[in-house]
């Protein structure tokens, strides 16, 4: 798998994200997956304005010494991904729909290039319990099944698998943000080549979502919801 970031100018207010794109990328080859950073700018807001935002646009808040710990999109987050880094004094919201917006992409670069195996990744970062330093992840794809399931299969000494899932989507995120960087880079966009994936023109959004009953870290939030 070969991961290259682009190099960009800074994307300005208003302007249209498909166009600045294909300024910094005059074709795309079948079989990639092109890597976007991607939010809302809208205007600074005073710091009651912000929590506001932040608890309408999320599913479950929790203030910490630092930031608000919150559930968006059955993901964790930090400020429901309101943002002020890169920002030039306004902040950065996520799309209103991330999935949505990598359909958008991916049909238009899809037609502009006559590409049939062609995804595309909406990034953000993120932390993780008890791990400094921030990761890439996924917020919203296309193209691509973001799940590999190994259950039922057999390890290498033929005992079956029970509980293991890739999260095929935010691995390559991942990878793609550490390559992209996180601060002055000015590399937003990236392309990943050979990613071992299985492209497909239908996804299911919710297959990398689980049921908190369900999820190993479930007792922590039950605890936390009291």
């Amino acid at each position: 798998m070969k991961i290259q970031a682009i190099k960009t100018r800074i994307f300005k207010p208003k302007e249209k994200l498909l166009p600045f794109i294909t300024s910094r990328l005059p074709s795309i080859k079948e079989k990639t997956i092109l890597v976007v950073t991607s939010g809302r700018l809208v205007k600074k807001i005073d710091e009651n304005t912000k929590l506001e935002i932040i608890k309408r646009e999320s599913d479950f808040v929790l203030p910490t010494k630092y930031v608000y710990l919150t559930i968006k999109d059955g993901q964790i987050m930090a400020n429901a991904g309101v943002d002020e880094s890169n920002a030039n004094g306004q902040i950065i919201m996520l799309p209103k729909d991330s999935f949505k917006t990598t359909r958008l992409i991916r049909n238009y670069f899809k037609k502009k290039y006559k590409l049939k195996n062609f995804g595309v990744i909406i990034t953000d970062s993120r932390c993780l319990p008890l791990r400094a330093g921030i990761t890439g992840m996924a917020i919203g794809y296309a193209g691509f099944k973001g799940l590999k399931d190994y259950r039922r299969r057999l390890d290498i000494f033929g005992r079956p698998f029970k509980y293991s899932r890739v999260d095929i989507a935010d691995s390559l995120a991942t990878a793609a943000v550490l390559c992209m960087g996180e601060g002055d880079e000015k590399q937003p966009i990236a392309i990943i080549t050979s990613a071992p994936v299985e492209y497909s023109n239908r996804i299911n959004k919710n297959e990398l979502k689980i049921n908190i009953k369900e999820d190993m870290y479930g007792p922590i939030f039950k605890i936390l919801r009291k």
